[in-house]
C-alpha cells in the first residue's frame, strides 16, 4: 500500500501526459479541455491550502486574486501584448502585489475580522471589474485570440496548451510541496499552532504570514491568467465571493494542510459537479448530499484516508520486536510512585 502511494503520483502524471493521445482515440476530446480547467483550479486551491492548512489563515477572498490575474492578462492583451509568458508572469506579479496590500491590512486582524476583511477586498475587486466597461463590464470580455506561446508552440492547439498548463502546474506543485517542508514552511506551521511562542522565539510572525499570503495570491493570479487563456473569456462571475467559498470547501474536502489536499479536493469537486450537471440541472442537491456523506466518512479530508490506510498497512506488514513491544507496554502503562 505504501509503495502504491509512493508511485501513485507518478502514474497519475504519466496518465495526464498521455491524455491528449488517449482521449481523441476514444472519441472523448472534450476531456482534454475539462482536465486542463481542473488543473488550473487545482493550482489556485493548492495556494489556498498553503495559507489555510499550513498558515491557519481562513481567507474568503481568494477568488479576487484570480480575477486580478485574469483582468491583468485581458488588459495587456488589449494593450497589444501577445506573449503568453509575459502576460502570465505579469498576472502573477500584479496579483502578488495586490495580495501584499490586502495582507498588510487583513493580517493585523484575527478570526472573523480577518475573514470579513479579505471578503471585503474581494468584493471591491468584483465591483471594479463590473464597472470597467472597457473590458466588458458585467457582460465579460472575449479574448480575440489566445496569447502566443513562442518556441514553435501553437497555443491554438488544445493539446499543446494542455501540456504547457500541465507542466506549469506540476512544477509549481513540486515547488509548493518543497516549501512546506522547508524552514519557512515549518515556521509557518509554527505560527499557526502558537503565534505567541513563535514571537517569543524571535520569529517575524507577521512577515512569515504576509509572504505566505502573497505566494497564495500570486498562484491564484497565475491561475486566473491561465483560466482566461483556457476559456478565451472572463467575466466578473469568477470573482464572486461564492467562488472563494467554494475554494474553501474544496480544501476541506481534500484535506486541510495535507500535501495533496487542495488538488484532490478541487479535482473531486469539479469532477462531481460535471457528473451531476450531466444528469440534472438541480445538481447542487446531490452534490450537497454527497458532501455531507463525505464529511461524516472522511472528516479530515479525502487525502487523510490514504494516510490512515498506509499506516494500517505499515503496522500490519512490519514485525514488532519483543523489545519494542515491551517498551510500548511500559509506555502505555501508568507509572506508579510510592
Amino acid at each position: 500500500m505504501s509503495r502504491l502511494l509512493k508511485i501513485g503520483p507518478w502514474l497519475l502524471l504519466a496518465l495526464l501526459i498521455a491524455l491528449p493521445w488517449i482521449a481523441p482515440a476514444l472519441g472523448q476530446d472534450y476531456y482534454v479541455g475539462f482536465v486542463r480547467r481542473a488543473l488550473i483550479f487545482m493550482l489556485a486551491v493548492a495556494g489556498l491550502n498553503f495559507i489555510l492548512g499550513y498558515g491557519g489563515m481562513v481567507a474568503l477572498g481568494q477568488a479576487g486574486f484570480i480575477g486580478v490575474g485574469a483582468y491583468t492578462l485581458v488588459a495587456m492583451s488589449d494593450a497589444g501584448f501577445t506573449s503568453a509568458w509575459a502576460m502570465w508572469g505579469a498576472a502573477a506579479v500584479v496579483a502578488g502585489l495586490v495580495s501584499a496590500v490586502v495582507g498588510l491590512v487583513s493580517l493585523r486582524t484575527r478570526g472573523a475580522y480577518f475573514i470579513m476583511i479579505t471578503l471585503a477586498f474581494a468584493q471591491m475587486i468584483y465591483y471594479v471589474s463590473v464597472s470597467v466597461n472597457a473590458y466588458g463590464g458585467d457582460d465579460g470580455y472575449n479574448l480575440p485570440q489566445r496569447p502566443a506561446l513562442g518556441f514553435g508552440l501553437d497555443s491554438a492547439n488544445d493539446a499543446t496548451l494542455y501540456w504547457v498548463v500541465l507542466a506549469i502546474v506540476a512544477i509549481l506543485f513540486v515547488g509548493l510541496n518543497r516549501m512546506t517542508r522547508s524552514r519557512f514552511g515549518h515556521a509557518l506551521v509554527g505560527t499557526r499552532d502558537n503565534e505567541t511562542r513563535m514571537l517569543a522565539l524571535g520569529y517575524p510572525v507577521f512577515a512569515i504570514q504576509l509572504v505566505a499570503f502573497v505566494i497564495a495570491g500570486a498562484l491564484a493570479g497565475l491561475a486566473g491568467a491561465l483560466l482566461v487563456t483556457h476559456n478565451s473569456f472572463v467575466s466578473p462571475s469568477v470573482i464572486n465571493w461564492t467562488q472563494s467559498a467554494t475554494m474553501i470547501v474544496m480544501v476541506l474536502l481534500g484535506g486541510v494542510g495535507r500535501r495533496w489536499g487542495g488538488p484532490i479536493g478541487a479535482g473531486v469537486w469539479i469532477a462531481l459537479e460535471e457528473l451531476f450537471r450531466g444528469y440534472t440541472e438541480y445538481w447542487h442537491w446531490p452534490l450537497g448530499a454527497l458532501l455531507i456523506f463525505l464529511v461524516f466518512f472522511a472528516p479530515r479530508g479525502i487525502a487523510a484516508l490514504a494516510d490512515v490506510r498506509a499506516k494500517r498497512s505499515f503496522t500490519r506488514d512490519t514485525p514488532v520486536s519483543p523489545a519494542a513491544s515491551s517498551a510500548a507496554s511500559s509506555a502505555a502503562s501508568p507509572k506508579v510512585t510510592s
